[in-house]
């Protein structure tokens, strides 16, 4: 059984957020968004949808912070080189809401967890190793979130959509703020 990871709770003094993700190619990650354009007006969604070029699949939360944690940034840096595992083909099949207790439910495309075994499960041990273990702890579900809003729709099947997962990124995020910084990136290269 996993073990589940407390609820964070995010105060002022936490701007920074640091994790490991994949990204859609430029294509896929406009697809996307033109699919969320539809889902947004079917479901009734008011939220404005999450902006193409930040669009991801998150394999690790590394923690909320108030300035950029360098220490943990070199960690992970450190894990990721650790890991060599061949580009591998994801699909998402379903949209739904997500429970939560903010009454903002995030609207996310799923898929099947099995595409993302090896990459996780290699990238989870690198953390381990290297002293980030905390940040594997809770089950994984790949999802790509769409919109944050109050409406709460039903898993529902979509349109098949996906793409060759070539790399993953350790990305800062500025909470509140709609930037991503791409602090590194990682071929697969297996």
């Amino acid at each position: 059984m996993a073990i589940r990871r407390p609820r964070r709770k995010f105060g002022p003094s936490q701007n920074d957020r640091i994790f490991l993700a994949c990204l859609p190619d430029s294509g896929t990650a406009a697809r996307i968004h033109e699919s969320a354009l539809d889902l947004k007006e079917k479901r009734g969604f008011t939220a404005r949808l999450i902006l193409p070029e930040h669009l991801h699949v998150t394999l690790f939360h590394l923690g909320d912070w108030h300035a950029i944690p360098e220490d943990v940034v070199r960690l992970a840096k450190d894990a990721a080189e650790q890991v060599t595992v061949a580009p591998f083909e994801v699909t998402f099949t379903r949209a739904e809401s997500f429970r939560n207790r903010t009454g903002i439910y995030p609207f996310v495309l799923t898929g099947d967890a099995a595409q993302w075994h090896a990459l996780h499960s290699l990238l989870a041990a690198a953390l381990k190793k290297v002293g980030l273990g905390a940040a594997t702890q809770g089950d994984f579900r790949p999802h790509i979130t769409l919109v944050y809003d109050e409406v709460r729709a039903k898993s529902a099947a979509i349109d098949a959509v996906g793409w060759i997962v070539q790399d993953f990124v350790l990305i800062h995020s500025r909470l509140g703020k709609t930037t991503h910084h791409h602090l590194a990136r990682w071929p697969l290269n297996g």
